[in-house]
């Protein structure tokens, strides 16, 4: 009896494995003509509403447009992330593998007033995907990196309200820091104050892209009232 249950356990042990490894390796969805790529940039201490607010709306494209977006997580590496909140993030792509990415997007993480800003390497890969993509959008401090890597220069931005002096202490002499709003267009950059206005961003630039009528869908979907009448925004041009 025992052998037995050694036996299985053991099977078990070898199930779990060969489901992760196969999970680990499948690739992400392919892409199909005309769909806009979205990568989200997932570093250590990401915050999870930052990251899940946008990741939720470009989504939820596909229902209500064709093609929808595709969405997809990117990192310095595959090994997996850990939110602030300790939700374990696997990536889709690394800096080396990352297709190319037309909407990327920058939520806040814990060390982005800080650490993050001396990661070379980060700085360099937002600077040069940010560079090329149609839109680039950051969550809360996302802020910091999309300035540091000079995807800010000459335009009106905003971040975490709280955060707005420190911003404006580093950056203001090339941004045009701006607050008491829930989001900032200016250009292909759309800047947020984070937290729940994160989803407000998110379905502005889906109905940017797609018009009214499929943002109040996917708003509708997650039970959101959605009028961009109602949301305190700046445009610039």
């Amino acid at each position: 009896m025992r052998r037995a249950l050694l036996i299985f356990f053991a099977c078990g042990i070898l199930t779990s494995t060969s489901r992760q490894s196969a999970s680990r390796q499948a690739p992400s969805p392919q892409a199909v003509p005309g769909q806009l790529q979205v990568g989200i940039l997932v570093i250590e201490g990401v915050y999870n509403t930052e990251l899940t607010a946008p990741m939720d709306m470009f989504h939820h494209t596909i229902f209500h447009t064709d093609p929808g977006m595709r969405v997809f997580l990117v990192s310095e590496s595959e090994q997996p992330v850990t939110s602030f909140e300790g939700l374990r993030i696997l990536p889709d792509y690394s800096f080396a593998n990352c297709p190319d990415i037309d909407v990327l997007v920058v939520p806040s993480a814990e060390h982005n007033l800080d650490t993050d800003l001396e990661n070379e390497r980060l700085i360099e890969f937002v600077r040069d995907r940010g560079e090329k993509a149609q839109w680039i959008m950051s969550l809360c401090d996302g802020a910091f990196v999309l300035a540091q890597a000079g995807l800010l220069d000459g335009k009106a931005a905003t971040t975490f309200p709280s955060d707005i002096p420190a911003f404006a202490e580093k950056f203001g002499e090339r941004v045009n820091v701006r607050s008491d709003v829930s989001f900032v267009h200016d250009g292909k950059a759309i800047t947020s104050v984070g937290g729940a206005p994160s989803f407000e961003a998110a379905l502005y630039l889906c109905e940017v892209l797609y018009g009214a009528k499929a943002a109040r869908g996917i708003a509708g979907g997650l039970v959101i009232d959605w009028d961009l009448e109602t949301v305190s925004h700046e445009k610039h041009e």
